[in-house]
Formats: structure tokens, C-alpha cells, sequence
């Protein structure tokens, strides 16, 4: 199943209850497509770049949820609903990319490549080439301390 990112963005006077009212129906929808809701994230009151105009005001504020789920790929017709909400100001269904959780990670297979796979046997550490420059510092540095040391010679002479 496919990660995905729903982002909702709340009117900034809807009670707290209201939006926890919500944030479980989604909850319970995300639940009866035998998905999971991995994670929820409130950003609090966010103030907007332009006012959204709905049909009682414009609004320039809001209150951001996420909530992260694990779900089908048929889910994002399932939100429909949500457009007739009117305490959402908006929302969005965002899915990530690349990514493979739950039977398709085991049931992966080694030719494909995991991550593991890909960097065991590299040699990203190992330095088998000479670098030339190590020799231009070790010249400067024995330049400076033959300097350093003529100049302690010259004050003793004084």
C-alpha cells in the first residue's frame, strides 16, 4: 500500500472537538479500506499568503493538520466528501513517491537492489589513491619551520 499525506486546512474558529470529529470520520474511512493512519501532525493557526473567499467570508488564517496513512490506491475517490465540508477551507491528498511498505518490501527481490545491497560492498571509505598535494604541504611546512627557526637563531645572535 502507498504512503500518502492528507493535508487539511480548517477554518481558524472551528472548535477543537469539531476537528477532532473530523480527523476521526477521515480516520474511520482510512480504517474501513484496511488502511492505516501512521501519523497526525497539528501545525496550529498558520497565517495564509491570500485570503481564501468561501461563502461566509474571506479568510486569511487557518488551522493545518497532516495525517499521514498507509492506504489503497483507490482512496483518493474516496475523499470526495470532503468537498462539501464547510469547515475546510481546503485540503489535499498527497502522494509519496518510490517508496514500498508492508508485502512489497519482503517480497522485494535482491536483483532489484535494496540499499544494503547497493553500498555493501562499496569501498566509499577506503582511499587506495595517492593525493600529489600531500607532498606540497609537507614542503610548505618544512619551508615555515626552517623560517620559524632562522628567525630564533638571528634574535639569540642579538
Amino acid at each position: 500500500m502507498p504512503l500518502y499525506d492528507c493535508m487539511l486546512l480548517l477554518k481558524p474558529k472551528v472548535e477543537r472537538t469539531a476537528i477532532i470529529e473530523l480527523v476521526a470520520r477521515l480516520g474511520r474511512r482510512v480504517h474501513s479500506l484496511n488502511g492505516v493512519v501512521t501519523d497526525i501532525k497539528s501545525f496550529g493557526k498558520v497565517y495564509l499568503g491570500y485570503g481564501i473567499k468561501k461563502l461566509d467570508g474571506r479568510f486569511y488564517q487557518g488551522q493545518m493538520m497532516q495525517m499521514t496513512m498507509m492506504v489503497t490506491p483507490k482512496f483518493p475517490k474516496e475523499l470526495e466528501y470532503l468537498n462539501k465540508d464547510d469547515r475546510l477551507l481546503r485540503w489535499l491528498l498527497v502522494k509519496y513517491r518510490d517508496t514500498s511498505y508492508g508485502l512489497e518490501f519482503v517480497n522485494e527481490s535482491d536483483s532489484k537492489g535494496s540499499f544494503y545491497n547497493k553500498f555493501a560492498n562499496s569501498d566509499l571509505f577506503e582511499d587506495d589513491e595517492v593525493d600529489d598535494d600531500d607532498e606540497e604541504y609537507e614542503l610548505e611546512e618544512s619551508v615555515n619551520d626552517e623560517s620559524k627557526q632562522e628567525n630564533t637563531d638571528v634574535s639569540q645572535k642579538n
